[in-house]
């Protein structure tokens, strides 16, 4: 069986960090989605919690990447990161929406954090190889509200949508105190805290993305993000690339997921697949039509890859100016990913669905899984809506009215 290793295109190192530890990485990204591919179709099917995959993750070395080398981590970029995201989609999509989640929230604290909170989950991070779950979805169910509570608060509602909450060492909660947004740090096992295990979707099955409930959960002061009283400000441009950091994680899945697809249906099509009658030929490889699909497919494909490869780099870009980004600079970064959302949707919707064209009606057949693709795919991209980053990719182009902050842009 070949590598999936780079099957499309190459993706760029950078200067910002040593490229043979970026290098090692992506090696280790590689050989674990191999893992995870060779067993991809039948955790599907059993739709259990990725308890096994996370360590995986962990024992690779794989969830401290962004942080400081002194601390344990590998020092690379949020763009260099997802590339890595990326790479494990090729083997299981689920556990690259896991991963790539864990690391856009790993980097909450050092949009909204003081400095003393983003250096101190920093060190936990990459000591403690720290797995980070969410509950940030703002649609479905209530808010997640925040009251006082002597030194502290209680937290109370209910979301229908937690990606990694019950696997979690962390987790990044978003809630409203006094009708304002605040970014929450929750350690897992707080009281009254309870995963409903309810994740029954016909994609993205493993990742544990249920809905949760919180009963008057205990916070600490030292919990929430930021200095009290923790409301009152407006975020600037820079703390407001904490949803371009979510959407580019989307971005790197769609894509890893299309590049995974493309190596399985060419192995099955070489092993198994036969010319149509009338071609002329007498291996499925030299059909012309299936050559012409394949080119098709794959050309739309690295071209999407280029893109993604361009938002990571714009939103590096963006994060080195720090709290002096403009907001102009802001809605450049951010448009460069939603350009690369926009694609990388339609070109994985594509990929997934078309390569049965080269396969033939067998590769349909349940056991092989190969459906698994399109279904994790159609699935994330629902997400939220990529007409509306159509759409804000040509307001910002035409109008220069940049995307407004919300979780969604």
């Amino acid at each position: 069986m070949s590598t999936i290793s780079n099957p499309i295109t190459a993706e760029p190192g950078s200067a910002a960090t040593d490229d043979t530890r970026f290098q090692q990485l992506l090696d280790a990204a590689d050989r674990v989605a191999e893992q995870l591919r060779s067993t991809a179709a039948e955790r599907d099917r059993a739709n259990g919690h990725p308890r096994e995959e996370v360590e995986l993750l962990r024992a690779a070395d794989l969830l401290q990447v962004q942080e400081p080398v002194e601390y344990g981590g590998s020092g690379l970029s949020y763009g260099q990161a997802s590339i890595l995201t990326r790479r494990i989609a090729r083997g299981d999509t689920s556990i690259a929406h896991l991963l790539g989640y864990h690391y856009a929230q790993t980097r909450v604290a050092q949009l909204f954090g003081t400095p003393e909170q983003a250096d101190r989950q920093s060190r936990k991070n990459g000591e403690g190889k720290l797995f980070w779950g969410g509950i940030q979805n703002p649609r479905g169910g209530s808010d997640l509200v925040l009251t006082r509570d002597g030194d502290g608060f209680r937290l109370s509602g209910h979301r229908t949508f937690a990606s990694g909450a019950t696997l979690a060492d962390v987790l990044s909660v978003t809630a409203t105190l006094d009708g304002e947004l605040v970014f929450i740090t929750l350690p897992a096992g707080k009281e009254g805290f309870n995963a409903r295990d309810d994740w029954d979707n016909i994609g993205q099955r493993l990742t544990d993305s249920g809905g949760v409930e919180l009963n008057d959960v205990r916070i600490e002061k030292s919990e929430i993000l930021g200095v009290e009283p923790f409301i009152g400000g407006v975020p600037d441009a820079f703390q407001t690339l904490v949803t371009p950091h979510w959407q580019l994680a989307f971005v790197n899945f769609y894509i890893g997921t299309a590049e995974g697809a493309i190596v399985e249906a060419l192995e099955w099509t070489k092993a198994n697949a036969h010319p149509w009658e009338s071609s002329g030929v007498e291996s499925a490889s030299d059909d012309p039509y299936i050559l012409e699909t394949v080119g098709e497919i794959v050309a739309e494909v690295r071209a999407a890859a280029l893109l993604a490869d361009r938002a990571g780099d714009a939103l590096d870009r963006a994060l080195a100016v720090g709290h002096d980004l403009t907001d102009a600079q802001r809605a450049e970064a951010a448009v460069a990913i939603y350009d690369a959302k926009y694609l990388t949707t339609k070109v994985a919707l594509d990929a997934t669905s078309r390569l049965f064209e080269i396969q033939g009606a067998r590769a349909t057949t349940a056991a092989y899984g190969f459906d698994r693709h399109w279904r994790n795919v159609r699935t994330h991209t629902v997400h939220d809506p990529v007409a509306y980053k159509a759409r804000e990719v040509g307001d910002w182009t035409l109008n220069r009215r940049a995307p407004e902050f919300s979780l969604y842009r």
